[in-house]
């Protein structure tokens, strides 16, 4: 055999060598398994009952009118903050008025028909309107929610009692006479912080 023949037979057993060893790394047992997860969101869904708390007539300075509504946790988390916001539009049949009747309509929040001389709360409702939602929350609802373990939970629902009165503040009056108020409230629900699960 001559060199060359030689030198081609060993380059030839070389590269046989070296795919069998090359092909023997991918001979090896394997094991597959597919999982799979799901994340599903809750829901927070807040409701009153009844959506219009109070509707009165001929209403003078003095009166006060007790109400009471329930709010409702529908949704799967519980709720752990609430804020109020106040609106309302003030109507003058007699074009005779220049003041807010909202700074004459005292409203005095209570945890219970018990409590009616403990309110959490007292301000006016043109006081109200104008306070920002963590002041509201902290002495509104911070006090009421603090009474439901600190939470409106999943699935229940509570009963805030509100006494409106049309402050009778011992000057002439007769300006409010045929005036009339519309009063929005509109409620909102916030979860409370993530934990682990």
């Amino acid at each position: 055999m001559s060199i060359k023949k030689k030198l081609g037979m060993g380059i030839a057993s070389a590269a046989l060598g070296i795919s069998l060893i090359g092909g023997g790394t991918y001979a090896y047992f394997s094991d597959s398994v597919n999982t799979t997860s799901k994340f599903t969101a809750g829901t927070l869904d807040l409701n009153a009952e009844p959506t219009e708390i109070i509707d009165v007539k001929d209403i003078k300075p003095g009166d006060t009118m007790l109400r009471s509504f329930e709010l409702l946790n529908d949704g799967s988390l519980d709720i752990a903050t609430i804020n109020l916001k106040t609106d309302y539009t003030v109507g003058d049949t007699n074009g005779n008025n220049t003041e807010d009747l909202g700074e004459h309509i005292r409203v005095n929040f209570l945890i219970n028909a018990d409590k009616l001389d403990a309110p959490i709360y007292t301000t006016t409702l043109a006081e109200l309107k104008r306070l920002s939602p963590d002041v509201i929350k902290g002495n509104i609802f911070g006090a009421w929610l603090a009474e439901k373990g600190g939470k409106l939970a999943a699935g229940t629902s509570d009963t805030l009692y509100v006494q409106y009165e049309f402050v009778e503040n011992g000057k002439d009056q007769n300006r409010f006479q045929g005036d009339s108020l519309e009063l929005t409230w509109t409620f909102e629900g916030k979860q409370g912080a993530g934990v682990a699960k």
